[in-house]
């Protein structure tokens, strides 16, 4: 054995749990020759004396069948002292480590799928010929499909904890469009993944462009979505190139639609007959006095407010995308809205503070409530949060360190991006230099 090997994992196929495989009675999990599955051992090992240059071990599986060893290599490194030899699996829970224990427990899976089909076929068959067979299939047979839905159902099992929910979402989303693509362009349901070139990449991000009539930043994000999905492909073992790398697509840098300090006035004065505009109204300006985003006011509950050292009262919540811990103290105005709202039948339901609807019927109003306060601007729920960033906040000379902690960013490149659209932040920043270049002696010379 060599140093830092484990014990074989030696599995009977035809015990496994039904819950892990499926319905069992149907499962191609089944072993259909018991003693020759006890035959089969399947062992996860590090090579310690193979040490790369960042001080980490190659990872190997080994198939031992009837006695015949083949062995092939994971193509992952890891650090010795997070080995966990007994139990074969990378100790932790960082991203590597997850990556690496799964792709460990596919290969596992995957290998006993093999072994089924050619015991199932009556061939006669070693360890290397078992060992060839899990390659062919692990780079012939794993599709687009496959990888979008192993990913996602991944991620959605994080929804919570390591992601949120809209994460999870761009990605179910793009899947569909990719599948839309293959349809289309190519007349079949799905591709493999080794099928996936720079001339498919090129022809969907033309599709985005032209029959979807993306813009240039919504083309490069989907492209961005499925580029994560090759590269966990990669990391999984599925595919060994990297079809992205002469892919060459940026983001356009966007001016931020922002309510000016006239516009935000006429929005707190106007009261709407209608009841659901009135309703937005509210939701939208408490937004722009808070920075909150549409997720974020969606969930605010009682919780969520403290009164702070100063005496008043301030919002307290982790960000729904980022996961950031966030305080913004409360305007007396925003105080007075979510008093308005304090007996509402439907908050104390749902248990919310504020009564906020589907994203789409809230966007939805916005344009009507523009139109009716004659602000020529296309309001969206992100318009709110970028009006507290400058409007209400930058415009009002209060710190940048200060607004980035209020927005939940965790770099102050990004609430940077804010400044750099203030008049009041270039006027600040010239000030003291407005007076240094004078001359006295010019005069104005009349023709």
């Amino acid at each position: 054995m060599h140093p830092g090997e484990g014990v074989h994992k030696s599995f009977k196929v035809n015990q496994l749990e039904p819950k892990k495989f499926g319905n069992v009675k149907n499962s191609s999990y089944l072993c259909m020759d018991k003693l020759k599955c006890m035959s089969l051992r399947v062992l996860f090992y590090i090579r310690r004396y193979k040490l790369t240059s960042q001080k980490k071990c190659p990872i190997f599986l080994r198939i031992t069948f009837n006695g015949v060893r083949a062995e092939m290599a994971l193509k992952r490194n890891v650090a010795p002292e997070l080995w966990d030899s007994k139990r074969q699996v990378v100790k932790g829970k960082s991203p590597e480590a997850i990556s690496i224990n799964e792709q460990i427990r596919v290969f596992e899976m995957r290998i006993y799928e093999v072994y089924n089909k050619l015991v199932g076929s009556g061939e006669v068959f070693n360890a290397n010929k078992l060992k060839d067979a899990f390659l062919g299939q692990n780079r012939n047979q794993v599709t687009i499909a496959y990888a979008f839905q192993f990913h996602n159902k991944r991620l959605e099992a994080q929804i919570g904890k390591q992601y949120a929910k809209g994460t999870y979402d761009r990605y179910v989303i793009c899947f569909r469009i990719l599948q839309e693509f293959i349809s289309i362009k190519y007349g079949k349901r799905d591709i493999f993944l080794n099928d996936v070139n720079l001339s498919f990449i090129n022809e969907f991000d033309f599709y985005l462009r032209t029959k979807r009539n993306c813009c240039n930043n919504t083309t490069v994000k989907y492209l961005k979505n499925f580029k994560k999905i090759i590269n966990f492909s990669r990391n999984m073992g599925w595919i060994h190139s990297d079809p992205f790398v002469n892919y060459k697509a940026k983001l356009e840098e966007v001016d931020k639609e922002i309510l000016t300090e006239e516009e935000l006035k006429r929005l707190i004065n106007k009261v709407f007959s209608i009841p659901r505009v009135e309703q937005v109204k509210d939701v939208f300006l408490f937004c722009c006095l808070t920075g909150l985003s549409y997720s974020d006011v969606k969930k605010l509950s009682e919780k969520n407010i403290f009164v702070g050292m100063d005496g008043n009262k301030w919002i307290q919540l982790s960000r729904t995308k980022t996961n950031v811990l966030t305080k913004v103290p409360l305007f007396p105005l925003a105080i007075e809205i979510l008093n308005k709202y304090a007996n509402s039948v439907e908050c104390k339901k749902e248990n919310k503070l504020l009564p906020v609807l589907s994203n789409q019927k809230y966007n939805s109003y916005l344009k009507e409530m523009a139109d009716c306060l004659g602000i020529d601007k296309n309001l969206t729920s992100h318009t709110a949060r970028h009006t507290f960033a400058t409007t209400v906040t930058l415009n009002n000379r209060i710190p940048l360190e200060t607004v980035s902690k209020m927005l939940g960013h965790k770099s102050l490149k990004t609430t940077q991006i804010y400044s750099k659209v203030t008049e009041v932040k270039l006027s600040d920043d010239m000030a003291p230099i407005m007076g240094k270049y004078e001359n006295n002696n010019l005069k104005i010379v009349n023709n």
